[in-house]
């Protein structure tokens, strides 16, 4: 296929990448919900630029383990230390709290890396998850886990212990840019988290995402999503990089609809039982589209 069409870097972003600004009303309504109990969303910590169509729609994606991470990954806008703080035991009851005061019917969970603990944070997962199944037992469950430096036993404790319905783990870039943008991270040993979610139980739906922008291009893009394919993901999302800061990789290219539309349909092809491809797609943005509805 011939190259998709890519667009030079404008000064000003282009036209579909303008975002509904954070409003009064039910968004007020949700921050305050949110900051009551202590809790942190990727909406906010992490700068996503739905979180405005999200609030107010009065969904947002929790992230547990506190707003410090362990890695200074080039894209993300979370912040880094070397010594974040205790593992809040509390946080699981004050999450489903939320989540049953959201009526949410799908709940997506993440977290900062935690390098700092011997599981990498697995086991607080598998806490929340149980806390929200108590009190939404009709909810579908979402994870979106770092890599747990690729330990099996801890995978294998969210997947079979944790019961979520989407094991998501994203593998954000292509092989050449993946040491100078993820920090700390292993493109095959992503794919390898993914493959082992799969393996240790096949019932489980398996998600990953790709961000545009960074300096790929639309063949490493078509080679990422075959990798993932080939790992038996069954999700796959892709999104335009927005720059949170100075500090962070500048954006390379502003990919147009028609190129994600594109690469959505050759996704397709492939196999993939779910694709959310756009300039404003996010991991967990519209997640439970993916999700067959609980019979």
């Amino acid at each position: 296929m011939a190259g998709l069409p890519i667009v030079d870097v404008p000064a000003q972003k282009p036209p579909w990448l303008r975002v509904k600004a954070p409003g009064r009303g039910r968004t007020t309504a949700l921050a305050q919900l949110l900051s009551a109990r202590r809790l942190h969303t990727v909406c906010s910590s992490a700068a996503c630029p739905n979180m405005g169509e999200c609030w107010a729609a009065g969904t947002a994606t929790f992230m547990i383990l506190g707003n410090e991470c362990t890695r200074a990954c080039r894209f993300c806008d979370v912040k880094t230390t070397s010594r974040p703080a205790p593992v809040d035991t509390d946080e699981p009851a004050r999450l489903a709290e939320a989540a049953t005061l959201m009526q949410l019917s799908h709940v997506v969970i993440t977290s900062v890396a935690r390098d700092d603990l011997p599981d990498g944070g697995a086991d607080h997962f598998v806490k929340c998850l149980d806390a929200v199944r108590a009190a939404l037992p009709d909810a579908g469950l979402e994870v979106l886990v770092p890599d747990f430096a690729g330990r099996e036993r801890d995978i294998a404790h969210v997947v079979h212990d944790g019961r979520p319905d989407v094991f998501n783990h994203n593998l954000e870039t292509v092989p050449r840019l993946t040491k100078k943008i993820r920090s700390g991270a292993q493109y095959q040993r992503s794919l390898d988290v993914l493959k082992t979610a799969k393996r240790l139980c096949p019932a489980r739906l398996t998600k990953s995402g790709i961000m545009l922008g960074l300096g790929e291009t639309d063949d490493e893009v078509r080679g990422a999503i075959r990798d993932l394919r080939a790992h038996d993901v069954d999700i796959l999302t892709l999104g335009q990089y927005l720059r949170p800061s100075s500090w962070h990789l500048p954006v390379d290219r502003y990919v147009p609809p028609e190129t994600f539309a594109a690469l959505a349909d050759e996704a397709r092809g492939l196999g993939f039982a779910h694709v959310e491809a756009g300039p404003l797609v996010r991991s967990s943005y519209h997640a439970e589209r993916a999700v067959p509805p609980r019979s």
